[in-house]
C-alpha cells in the first residue's frame, strides 16, 4: 500500500512523525511518502529538524508557500494533482486543519483516492476561524476519521458519518511529545536558546500568541499585553514571538514591560525544553493546549472557544477568553497554589500511531 502523508507546516510534521515510525515496522506492506506542500516556509526546518523528529526528509516538495488563503489553496491543489496523478497512491493521509489538509483532500477525492483524516471531528463552532472551515470541508469528504477525543466522535456522528469509519485512536501529537520528552530526559539539552533562557529564571511562565483575532487588532492586543504585564510582576514570562506578532507589537507601540523576555521562535526540541518546566503557559494555540495537558503543565487559553474541549474537561487547560481581568485572575489563582488537577485523557498514551497503522493494514 502506498500512502501519501501530507504536511504543510511544522506541527504537521510533528503529527506524522509517529505514524512514520509506526509504519516503518511494516515496511514489507506499507510504503509511506512524505509530501511537503511548502505552505509554511520555515528556516528552522533543516535536516536537524527531521533528525529531531526521527523521520527522513520529505520525498516531495511542492513549494507552495505564500499568498492569500485562496491563492495558497489553489497552488497546492494544482501541484498536488500533478503529483497524485503520477504517483497513484492507495491512500492520502491528511492531518490537522491547515490549508494543505483541505487542498490535498479535495484533490485526492476527485481522483478517487481514499482520504483519511487525522484529528478529525474537532469543532470550535467559530466559522470565522479559517481552520474551522478547513476542518468542516475535510471531514465532509474524507473516508476514514481518526479522532483524538470524545467530542470528535460526537460531532462526526451528528454530521452523519458511519460508525465503522470513525476511529477513536488517541492523539499522534501526544505520541510525539511523549517520545521527545523521553529523549530530553535521557539526554538533556546542554546548549541552545532555551537553556540560556532558563538559566536566567528560577521560575517562569511561557507565552505564545499569534491568532489574528488576538494580535491584529490594537485594542485586543493592548488588553492582552496589559494582562501579561500584570502576570509578569508575579512570575517572569518568556515569549517566543511569531514574526507577525512582533510586527504588530511594533506597529501598535505595545510595551510588555521589564519582566517579559521576548525571544525569536524556537525549534521544536528547544521550545519543548522551555515550556515543559514552566509554572504556567498562556497561549492562543491549539496544539499547545493538548501538549500541556499531556505533560501536566497548567495552561490558560486566551480564546473565547476551543475545538479541544477535553483539555478543559479532563486536562490542565482553562479557557479564560481575552478579557484582561479574567486572565490575570486565573493566573493569580495558579500562582497562589490553586492549580487545576488535570489528567491525561483516555488513549493519550503514546500509542495512537500504532492504532492508526493497525486499522489501515486491516482494510
Amino acid at each position: 500500500m502506498i500512502i501519501h502523508l501530507i504536511a504543510g507546516a511544522r506541527p504537521n510534521f510533528m503529527k506524522i512523525a509517529p505514524v512514520l515510525r509506526a509504519a516503518a515496522q511494516h515496511a514489507d506492506r506499507l510504503t509511506c511518502r512524505i509530501v511537503h506542500t511548502g505552505q509554511h516556509y520555515d528556516r528552522a526546518m533543516s535536516e536537524v529538524f527531521f533528525e529531531e523528529l526521527g523521520i527522513p526528509e520529505p520525498d516531495f516538495h511542492l513549494g507552495c508557500g505564500g499568498g492569500s488563503h485562496a491563492e495558497q489553496t489553489a497552488k497546492i491543489m494544482v501541484a498536488y494533482e500533478k503529483l497524485c496523478t503520477e504517483e497513484k497512491p492507495d491512500l492520502v493521509l491528511v492531518v490537522g486543519d491547515v490549508n494543505s489538509t483541505l487542498a490535498c483532500a479535495i484533490v485526492a477525492k476527485k481522483l478517487h483516492v481514499t482520504v483519511a483524516h487525522i484529528e478529525a471531528g474537532l469543532r470550535s463552532g467559530d466559522r470565522e476561524m479559517p481552520e474551522e472551515i478547513n476542518r468542516l470541508v475535510t471531514d465532509a469528504i474524507s473516508d476514514l476519521f481518526f479522532v483524538t477525543e470524545p467530542s470528535g466522535v460526537e460531532h462526526l456522528r451528528r454530521e452523519g458519518k458511519e460508525d465503522a469509519a470513525v476511529h477513536y485512536v488517541g492523539h499522534v501529537m501526544v505520541d510525539n511529545v511523549l517520545f521527545q520528552r523521553d529523549r530530553l530526559l535521557a539526554s538533556p539539552l546542554v546548549e541552545g536558546r532555551s537553556v540560556e533562557l532558563k538559566k536566567g529564571h528560577e521560575a517562569y511562565g511561557v507565552v505564545t500568541m499569534h491568532r489574528p483575532s488576538n494580535v491584529d487588532e490594537k485594542a485586543v492586543f493592548g488588553g492582552l499585553a496589559r494582562a501579561l504585564r500584570e502576570v509578569s510582576e508575579r512570575l517572569p514570562l518568556i515569549f517566543p514571538a511569531h514574526p507577525r506578532t512582533l510586527g504588530n507589537m511594533e506597529k501598535f507601540g505595545i510595551d510588555l514591560g521589564p519582566h517579559i523576555t521576548v525571544a525569536e521562535p524556537l525549534g521544536y526540541m528547544d521550545f519543548l525544553n522551555l515550556w515543559k518546566d514552566a509554572q504556567l503557559v498562556l497561549t492562543d494555540s491549539g496544539g499547545l493546549q493538548e501538549e500541556t495537558t499531556a505533560l501536566g503543565v497548567p495552561c490558560l487559553t486566551m480564546r473565547e472557544n476551543t475545538e479541544r474541549p477535553v483539555t478543559v474537561t479532563e486536562g490542565t487547560n482553562v479557557l479564560v477568553g481575552t478579557d484582561p481581568e479574567a486572565i490575570t485572575a486565573a493566573a493569580t489563582r495558579i500562582l497562589n497554589g490553586e492549580v487545576k488537577a488535570g489528567r491525561r485523557p483516555e488513549l493519550w498514551d503514546g500509542c495512537a500511531a500504532e492504532r492508526i497503522i493497525k486499522i489501515l493494514m486491516e482494510r
